[in-house]
């Protein structure tokens, strides 16, 4: 395997910056400004564009980010108002009217002997605003990508017709492309696996154990194709980059070098795979997928591999450049092109479902470059991050919004440590540098069908919570650090449960 130590090498020899791109003409440069989106021969939307998807997916976004954005002004008003008369009923009124939920009563009625704890409100707030979109998405799924919805059958028929039985996706942990499955990719959040790690570098022996599972289940119970029908499971890796500020707002866990991002990438997918065939011989190879994502404009660039699951790290199709070639193209002429570009751009001959996996992607990201055209201009004006909260343990599939929620999937602290201190060194620029607190949120999902799991998923919130105050004490002494615990059972449609945060009130007996 050509690849097999090229991310583990201090000396190896770095792809360019900036590879080739297989079917432009022209030189274009690297970075692209808001302008050469806007530029009136790229006015209106693209004959692939869904614009009632567009629509949707806008009124989501302004909704629940809406809520955390209120969150400061709310706040601010609350600290002029703490000294007068029937304070505490006018901040729940405040509270209830601008941003639909109470704030705690014992942090309330302590305005009177001492200055209001502005910082455990403000957490306060975030894990209730958590918590309300959080209880919306499961109960009304406002994204139509739950299991019974027509968009995830359609999409699972599909893909079982480009000859995959299971999509698992890795993206970074950064809170940038928390939104890459909805709506960078367009696919239904229950037709996909995702686990985000930061620097898209998931844990090979997990993602092994989880395509024994599943292959296990194709065997058993013919989920979600029979043992004997010829399809193959797709792990995909996503890592990112910057156009507008490629040697600053990259990728934090590759020093922002795109070429080491897309390198490190590709070197875990060939791991995985060699693994799986060390371990239950070729026939059970995989099939691997390298995809780009420039935070700026959410446009993608997928490195095409060929049957054999080759990709070239220099060499990818790119959506945008696709998106400008098309523009003028019907919806049929704009797909047959998308396609020859795919089938042409593998380094050798690809596997046809791949081709028509690939792209359907690439459309469907053509909407999403003009959902940021219409919203944002073409870039979004926040380059770097601007996550609400972090993410921790195990499940959060609610969440597909851009800068909303920085992931650490883990089951310790201990293993997770790399991926946390990522997250809480982000925190410390967005939040403490401003006096805020880091709001963590704790999830565990456990299986209802298994006896006990429950109260064991209470006992995994509380065991990390624990490591995290104790690994983060300075910052819990200071109140600058707190935490939401909750759990879920993923076998339900039902939103998530509260058991327990830094912001209960402290009870204590006196003798």
């Amino acid at each position: 395997m050509a690849y097999r130590n090229l991310a583990k090498t201090s000396e190896r020899v770095l792809g360019p910056t900036a590879p080739r791109k297989r079917f432009v003409s022209d030189h274009e440069p690297r970075t692209f400004s808001k302008e050469s989106l806007t530029h009136d021969s790229l006015s209106g939307s693209h004959s692939l564009t869904d614009l009632s998807a567009n629509k949707q997916l806008k009124s989501y976004e302004v909704e629940v980010k809406g809520i955390f954005d209120r969150i400061v002004p709310v706040l601010k008003r609350l600290s002029e108002l703490q000294h007068h008369q029937d304070f505490v009923g006018q901040a729940q009124q405040i509270a209830k009217s601008e941003l639909g939920f109470e704030l705690p009563e014992h942090v309330l009625e302590k305005a009177w002997v001492r200055p209001l704890d502005m910082r455990a409100l403000f957490a306060s707030c975030v894990f209730q605003a958590h918590k309300q979109s959080s209880d919306r998405f499961f109960e009304e799924d406002p994204l139509n990508g739950s299991e019974d919805s027509f968009e995830a059958k359609d999409f699972q028929a599909f893909l079982l017709n480009c000859g995959f039985h299971l999509l698992d996706v890795t993206p970074c942990a950064d809170g940038r492309l928390a939104h890459s499955i909805a709506y960078v990719l367009r696919i239904p959040f229950s037709a996909v696996r995702r686990r985000s790690h930061a620097g898209a570098l998931f844990d090979i022996e997990r993602t092994v154990n989880r395509w024994v599972k599943t292959e296990h289940r194709r065997f058993r119970e013919g989920m979600t194709s029979q043992a004997k029908t010829p399809t193959r499971y797709l792990k995909v890796v996503t890592y990112h980059f910057s156009s507008v500020d490629p040697s600053h707002q990259g990728c934090a866990a590759h020093g922002s070098d795109d070429s080491v991002a897309s390198a490190a990438g590709l070197q875990r997918l060939l791991d995985f795979r060699e693994s799986i065939e060390n371990s239950f011989c070729c026939g059970a190879s995989v099939d691997l997928l390298l995809i780009g994502l420039d935070t700026d404009t959410d446009a993608i660039r997928v490195h095409v591999p060929a049957s054999d699951s080759t990709m070239l790290l220099d060499e990818w199709v790119c959506a945008l450049d696709l998106y400008k070639e098309t523009k003028s193209l019907s919806k049929d002429q704009a797909m047959k092109r998308i396609s020859e570009r795919v089938e042409s751009s593998a380094p050798a001959r690809p596997d046809k479902g791949m081709v028509s996996f690939i792209s359907r992607l690439l459309a469907n990201n053509i909407s999403q470059i003009d959902y940021v055209r219409e919203l944002y201009g073409g870039s979004y004006p926040d380059a770097g991050h601007a996550e609400r909260f972090i993410g921790v343990g195990i499940g959060f599939k609610e969440v597909h919004l851009r800068n909303l929620t920085y992931f650490s999937h883990l089951d310790t602290v201990e293993e997770g440590a790399p991926d946390l201190d990522v997250g809480v060194k982000i925190f410390t620029g967005l939040n403490i540098s401003k006096d805020l607190p880091i709001p963590i949120v704790i999830r565990f999902d456990y299986s209802g069908k298994v006896p006990g799991a429950k109260e064991r998923a209470i006992a995994d919130c509380h065991r990390v919570d624990e490591a995290i105050v104790f690994r983060y004490r300075d910052l819990v002494a200071d109140g600058l650090l707190h935490t939401f615990l909750t759990i879920r059972d993923r076998d339900q449609k039902s939103p998530a449960e509260v058991v327990g945060s830094s912001l209960d009130p402290s009870l204590k007996e006196v003798h």
